[in-house]
């Protein structure tokens, strides 16, 4: 039985867990990872280091390689885990244009945790202050989003806990790609 390409983008605003729970994913799955702030030009990396945030305009090309990534990736026969905050269901929407499923794992939290724990981190271009905005910014899954399969997460959960929902609710197996080769 072939299946199609299946990519999880596991989103949410800075400090909410993407990278660890992506590679996580990544390495369980077997499956290709990239994270999106690879994806950044130059010049958005530059705003957000100087605190100034992205506006829609900075970000459709930025999205626009996610999608060509994840559709170069479906068409070579594999699937995929990225990280990439989509706040807006207009982002979602156009990633989800993208050969193969595309599936939103949304890890969501409090305001308090999510600044707690970019306090925490080093050597990351975005400073905690672009926080508020990025939570004004999201737009949470739709019903419809839902209905289709994402998920919506809770970060006060363990990695290994949310690690475990993930493949229970999508059905993932452990180690292999869904991909026909």
């Amino acid at each position: 039985m072939q299946y199609p390409a299946t990519h999880l983008v596991v989103m949410g605003v800075a400090g909410s867990g993407k990278s660890t729970i992506a590679a996580a994913l990544s390495k369980h799955l077997g499956w290709a990872s990239a994270e999106a702030d690879e994806f950044h030009p130059q010049a958005n990396i530059d705003k957000m280091s100087q605190g100034i945030p992205l506006q829609d305009e900075d970000r459709w090309p930025w999205l626009q390689e996610i999608q060509n990534w994840m559709t170069e990736q479906a068409r070579a026969g594999h699937s995929t885990v990225l990280t990439c905050s989509a706040l807006k269901q207009s982002y979602r929407r156009l990633l989800s244009e993208a050969e193969g499923r595309v599936l939103f794992i949304h890890l969501d939290g409090d305001a308090a945790l999510l600044s707690q724990r970019m306090q925490g981190r080093e050597g990351h271009f975005m400073p905690p202050t672009l926080l508020p905005s990025q939570l004004a910014t999201l737009e949470p899954l739709t019903a419809e989003e839902l209905e289709a399969g994402s998920l919506r997460l809770d970060i006060t959960r363990s990695p290994e806990e949310l690690i475990a929902a993930i493949l229970v609710a999508l059905k993932l197996p452990s180690g292999k790609t869904p991909c026909a080769n």
